[in-house]
């Protein structure tokens, strides 16, 4: 019997040897793990946190918008929760599914879902806007990579009441035209931060140390000088008027002249601010408003204003008169009245306004130079309009895309003397119809020019209040003795006058109540006027004892009869006036 093989190795040298391989191999994972949790570990936690850390933005609130109504506050712009559909395609395994799923959830283009999923970002916005039973619904499909984030919308619980003066929030949550645009800032806030770990769907993880929040600070709110009633009232008294006289747009503001504070302002035609983007491109000008935002030629409403800058001058009085043979030469050019204005003859200061004379506001210009239109005359009647009546300029009031308007400068130009002549009865120069409702109010209320403004106080997100004073740009716009005569001679002309603006069969003596029409030619872009194209404006007030109100009404383009100023814009002013007097009771005189 053979002896068997000799074994190669011991039970025991076979032990060691699993033994030392055994050390080996943890050696290795030992040294392995070293490697990757202390040398590498920055390395790998910051490709770890690339994939699961996200960083979202927390939108802050945007400020709620409150007008008055009678004591009380109510809200014409608000927040409504939306939520905005968002996805992370580097989390999306398969864009073509999710996109089909979540089209048969909320509806839209699954190829356009698949190709934002597809995109080389972590963050691609599918859908804006979505209803909080949209959001649920989507939830529901724990698709990963796609989430809901809020949104807050603005939402107009006026529906189209003061949409011009509001303006709107764009999709991009920007405030365009209004309010929204010129106090963007204040409004909006500023947003938060959030970034968090989150699961393997793209939710953020609310328990974890990674985790950093910056809380979104909200937007002021804001209360206006408008008052509700007023507003809803001017709009229907606009409206009405506007469709009377055959046109297609005009506009109307009231202002306190006591303060500034701007009541209602009112545009036709309007729109829906939380509809916006339903108005076609075409129409876009309907944004505007046209009130702040498009100066015109404004014709005889600026004669009261050149007659107050001779009154305060001195270089006539309450007594003072002319003979009127009916025209002047000036330059070249023909100045001549109306073919109502009665023919040559004396002439008052009350005629100038009541009859509404060219000449007479010639004359006025004239009284500025002693006796004729010269160096003289321009450079104080431009001084009255830009640094008295703050003419050329924008007032700062409040809203978005404010016009400045234009005023010809005194030693520059062309034809010097017919153009200011020209600009004494409103040709020449343009202004809106707001600076005309801001440099009237100064000269009627004694001399005091107030800033325009539509905010009378904001609130802080904390609740407090800031109440915003009036602010006087100058206290010396014309002397009182010019502002009492002023005030006196429109009342006259408004008295002599009333009846041909129809909707007032009584005079109402118990009120103080004076106003100027203007019928302003429309220039040619080709040179001159339009013989056949009229604006209708009429500026004027309302009060007792002292001016409480001022109105100034444009009216674009009329068909109706007659002269536009009177025919059209006129039968507004009186709906106004009376409006004002039976329903926000205006003072009767003492």
């Amino acid at each position: 019997m053979q002896p068997p093989d000799k074994l190669l190795f011991t039970p025991v040298q076979r032990i060691r040897i699993w033994y030392f391989l055994l050390l080996f191999v943890c050696s290795v994972f030992v040294v392995r793990l070293f490697y990757l949790q202390v040398i590498r570990h920055d390395y790998y936690k910051s490709a770890a946190l690339t994939s699961q850390l996200k960083q979202y933005e927390i939108p802050a609130e945007r400020g709620i918008i409150e007008v008055q109504n009678g004591k009380e506050r109510v809200p014409i712009v608000l927040n409504e929760m939306r939520y905005t559909l968002v996805a992370d395609p580097k989390m999306i395994k398969d864009p073509a599914k999710a996109a089909r799923l979540i089209r048969e959830t909320i509806g839209g283009d699954a190829g356009e879902y698949e190709t934002k999923m597809k995109l080389d970002t972590r963050y691609s916005i599918l859908a804006k806007k979505l209803s909080r039973q949209q959001k649920e619904d989507v939830s529901r499909l724990e698709i990963p990579g796609v989430i809901t984030a809020e949104a807050p919308q603005r939402t107009y619980p006026q529906g189209t009441l003061a949409a011009q003066l509001l303006g709107f929030v764009d999709d991009e949550g920007q405030g365009r035209y209004g309010l929204e645009q010129a106090l963007n800032d204040k409004l909006k806030g500023q947003n938060g931060q959030l970034k968090a770990i989150t699961d393997a769907r793209g939710v953020p993880l609310a328990a974890n140390d990674e985790n950093i929040l910056k809380e979104p600070e909200h937007g002021e709110g804001i209360v206006l000088t408008i008052d509700l009633g007023m507003q809803q009232q001017l709009e229907d008294i606009l409206k009405q008027g506007v469709e009377h006289a055959k046109s297609n747009s005009g506009g109307a503001i009231i202002m306190d002249a006591r303060t500034g504070g701007i009541k209602a302002v009112a545009n036709y035609p309007t729109y829906n601010p939380a509809e916006f983007f339903r108005v076609e491109s075409k129409d876009i000008s309907v944004f505007e408003n046209k009130i702040v935002s498009s100066p015109l030629e404004v014709g005889s409403v600026m004669k009261p204003l050149t007659m107050a800058a001779a009154l305060d001058q001195g270089v006539v009085n309450r007594n003072s008169s002319f003979h009127d043979q009916g025209y002047f030469k000036i330059d070249g050019a023909t100045i001549t009245n109306v073919e109502e204005s009665g023919g040559s003859g004396q002439r008052s200061l009350n005629d100038i306004l009541q009859l509404s004379l060219n000449t007479g506001a010639t004359w006025l210009l004239m009284q500025m130079g002693g006796g004729e239109i010269n160096e003289q005359a321009r450079t104080a009647w431009h001084d009255y309009m830009v640094n008295h009546y703050r003419l050329g300029k924008p007032t700062g009031v409040e809203q978005g895309y404010e016009g400045a308007g234009t005023i010809p400068d005194p030693s520059e130009g062309y034809g010097l003397n017919i153009r200011f002549a020209n600009s004494a009865f409103g040709q020449g120069m343009t202004a809106t119809p707001l600076q005309m409702a801001a440099a009237i109010s100064s000269v009627v209320n004694g001399g005091t020019y107030y800033r325009p403004h539509l905010v009378e106080r904001t609130i802080a997100a904390d609740g407090r209040e800031t109440v915003k004073k009036p602010e006087v740009v100058s206290p010396n716009v014309v002397s009182s003795k010019a502002s009492k005569d002023l005030k006196e001679i429109m009342e006259y002309a408004f008295s002599k006058n009333y009846r041909a603006y129809g909707g007032m069969p009584k005079l109402r003596n118990e009120f103080s109540i004076g106003g100027k029409t203007g019928t302003a030619e429309i220039a040619n872009p080709e040179g001159g006027y339009y013989t056949d194209r009229y604006n209708g404006l009429f500026m004027g007030f309302v009060g007792g004892n002292e001016v409480e109100y001022v109105i100034v009404v444009r009216v674009d383009e009329p068909k109706i009869a007659g002269y536009a100023g009177t025919k059209a814009a006129g039968p507004i002013f009186v709906s106004i006036v009376n409006t004002l007097i039976d329903n926000f009771g205006v003072t009767p005189k003492k």
